[in-house]
């Protein structure tokens, strides 16, 4: 049994420390026979810091069950992003339902200017200098999905050039 244990915590520890951020918790109630019945939703946004990122979302009956739902959600739909440094490559919209985000490079030392469901993604995929606004809904399952969506077109020079037939020196100019 201790070697188990022992083996276990190895592995743990070999792991890539992920960003687990909880964008939005929702109470919603069902009204039955004998009364309100009580459910939750958790938004969750999980990223390695380094490019990954995925968003998940849990429901149940406690508040720590709907969060470790999403975070288990979250991970099994992890995407990698092209980034350019600590910023994106060019600029983008995301958008996903009624939800549009603009997200814009920003030179190093600007910080993350973006609102809450956007901020939480750029922090959980790592990129720290950008300019993001919500255009059109604020709704925090859109905003997260438009901002995702936005974030997974991205493509870096050296997409672009393979893809063109080009050298990345023709294609930055």
């Amino acid at each position: 049994m201790a070697f188990r244990r022992d083996n276990r915590d190895n592995q743990a520890a070999e792991a890539p420390e992920m960003i687990e951020k909880v964008v939005y918790l929702n109470r919603v109630s069902k009204t039955v026979k004998g009364g309100r019945v009580m459910k939750f939703s958790a938004l969750v946004v999980v990223g390695d810091g380094k490019g990954t990122v995925g968003y998940g979302l849990g429901k149940a009956a406690e508040v720590s069950e709907a969060i470790l739902k999403g975070i288990a959600n979250a991970k099994k739909n992890m995407v990698t992003i092209s980034l350019s440094g600590t910023t994106i490559p060019h600029e983008v919209i995301g958008v996903y339902g009624a939800g549009r985000v603009l997200m814009k490079p920003a030179a190093v030392g600007t910080g993350v200017i973006a609102g809450g469901a956007v901020r939480a993604v750029m922090e959980a995929v790592g990129i720290s200098n950008i300019r993001t606004k919500c255009l059109r809904s604020n709704n925090p399952q859109n905003v997260v999905k438009a901002a995702m969506q936005g974030l997974m077109s991205l493509r870096s020079p050296e997409q672009v050039a393979a893809i063109r037939g080009k050298s990345v020196e023709e294609i930055v100019g």
